[in-house]
């Protein structure tokens, strides 16, 4: 099937292979054609076209000729005489821009956060200007500038519903380089004074009023519209009218959308946990000041350099050694291996910053085998990962891009454990921690994570929904975990985060990686989870 693309330079596809005709005239004649949409056109629109105001006398033929060739190409069923003149008629799922419209016209039925996201791929047709090989057509210039103006229509029509979700932090500069290009188009205006704004600057927002004024009394001798004068007085007052709306997640459809993804094996869990008793026990032991922040990193960075990291790794050993008690966020991953097994779905990969062993005894409880890839925070392998076997036999993972035979999601669920882990065993082989202040700066500066984690299962991360459970803004480290994963990026796939009371600055955080909020307890939101998964309320008590 042939695809034929005007956004951008002309194009004329078929199976993947580019087949436009190389002959100037001959893609002045399929663009004509094409933006006529189905309309006959005239042999003298089409000859002064071709050839301007004194064509040669063989016009005529010519045209005949080249009407011959794009018959073979487009077929000639597609392309037929109808007085006047000629007449090419394409599916509308061929050509580019027809499909270009239809979605965004579809996007003003639906809700802001699906419309952003059809608007963003109806967008993403476009290659470029509009047939640059056409800029100095005369005939053509109307139709290049109406596609332009289509274009910026549903993108200004995208930013809108970008900001009704709240996504006012990514936009600024995408916004301020469009109004660089476009500086008399006010709507982009407002659009960057409301995004500006809502991020807290307040006085950069009014400045590009200011710049709009002088811009359009500049080039056209005008004041701002009323539109943006009022925004630009409701931004002087602060009027309550511009905050962002909180957007409300709906729990049955966040349950049933968390469950598809994750039987469908393309839902990562990230799983925090509580070490605030740990950080209280290291400070009794080793009397820490009782006027400092007991913060863990605090406690044990204070035990590392008063008396040393021997010591500070003997007393974690011995606290985190005792039987760990897997909660109920744990027992409801240890049970769904089963299910994923009968859908024919990969097995789970479960990211955690603990350091016990409480989510590796839900799954011995349970009878699943798993594999654990723990990384090294001192030592002389500090900054690599280790793989520990079902057998609980450990590998040095040393060449991370090679490392994927031995880790496969097709045979068992895998832990990654990105603090570090204690090690049970007599010897300690693999036992390290991320837990002194200056673990946490060591691993900021490492290379990027993907960089040291195998494979396969960074490529899991690359291309995976995140469920965050457990983590609050008081977790600074899942700032840290948020870095070495994505940098400053906002997430690729719909993700979420669970959290009882989340306050303001979190819902903000959490916004600005585009990540979801539900305001849940999570045992009740893994006991909620496990009824849409059929599982017994006995599996995860």
């Amino acid at each position: 099937m042939l695809e034929f693309r005007l956004l951008g330079p002309l194009e004329v596809v078929r199976s993947g292979e580019v087949v436009t005709p190389t002959g100037q005239k001959q893609r002045t004649l399929l663009a004509l054609l094409l933006l006529n949409g189905g309309r006959v056109v005239s042999t003298d629109v089409i000859i002064d076209a071709l050839w301007g105001a004194e064509p040669p006398r063989t016009a005529a033929t010519s045209l005949q000729n080249f009407v011959s060739q794009l018959r073979k190409l487009v077929g000639s069923d597609a392309l037929t005489i109808l007085t006047p003149g000629y007449v090419l008629r394409v599916p509308p799922e061929q050509i580019d821009v027809t499909r270009f419209r239809a979605l965004v016209e579809d996007a003003r039925t639906l809700a802001p956060a699906e419309a952003a996201a059809q608007l963003r791929e109806a967008l993403a047709l476009w290659r470029g200007s509009p047939l640059p090989e056409l800029a100095y057509e005369a005939w053509a210039q109307t139709d290049i500038a109406q596609l332009e103006e289509l274009r910026l229509t549903a993108l200004e029509q995208c930013v809108d519903a970008e900001l009704e979700v709240g996504r006012h932090a990514d936009l600024v500069a995408e916004l301020e380089t469009l109004v660089r290009e476009q500086p008399l188009r006010e709507r982009l205006r407002a659009q960057l004074m409301l995004a500006l704004y809502r991020c807290g600057r307040q006085a950069e927002a009014l400045q590009v009023y200011q710049d709009a004024r002088r811009a359009l009394v500049a080039e056209l001798g005008i004041e701002p519209s009323p539109v943006l004068h009022e925004l630009h007085a409701k931004i002087l007052r602060q009027a309550a009218g511009l905050a962002p709306r909180a957007p409300a997640v709906a729990v049955e459809d966040h349950h049933a959308e968390v469950l598809k993804q994750c039987l469908a094996g393309r839902l990562v869990p990230v799983l925090g946990s509580d070490v605030a008793a740990l950080a209280a026990q290291l400070a009794e032991h080793f009397q820490y000041p009782e006027d400092d922040d007991a913060q863990l990193t605090r406690v044990s960075q204070y035990v590392a350099v008063m008396k040393g990291s021997g010591p500070l790794y003997d007393e974690l050993h011995t606290l985190l050694a005792a039987s760990a008690v897997p909660t109920a966020v744990h027992r409801l991953f240890a049970a769904l291996p089963p299910l994923l097994r009968d859908r024919g779905a990969p097995h789970q990969l479960i990211v955690t910053t603990s350091y016990d062993h409480a989510v590796e005894q839900a799954f011995l409880d349970a009878g699943e085998e798993f594999d654990v890839v723990s990384y090294i925070a001192a030592g002389r392998h500090r900054g690599k990962f280790c793989h520990l076997a079902p057998d609980r036999s450990g590998a040095l993972i040393e060449v991370a891009n090679t490392y994927a035979e031995e880790l496969s999601l097709e045979r068992r669920t895998v832990i990654l454990k990105l603090h570090g882990q204690v090690d049970p065993g007599a010897e300690r082989e693999w036992e390290s921690f991320v837990v002194t202040e200056d673990d946490y700066i060591d691993y900021l500066a490492q290379t990027e994570i993907s960089n040291i984690v195998p494979v396969t299962l960074a490529a899991k991360l690359r291309r995976s929904h995140f469920l965050f459970l457990g983590y609050t803004m008081a977790d600074w480290n899942l700032r840290v975990i948020l870095n070495r994963l994505w940098g400053d990026n906002p997430l690729s796939y719909r993700s979420w985060a669970v959290q009882p009371e989340p306050k303001p600055l979190e819902r903000e955080f959490w916004r600005r990686r585009d990540v979801d909020v539900l305001e849940q307890p999570l045992d009740d939101y893994a006991e909620a989870l496990a009824r849409y998964a059929g599982l017994e309320p006995a599996t995860i008590g």
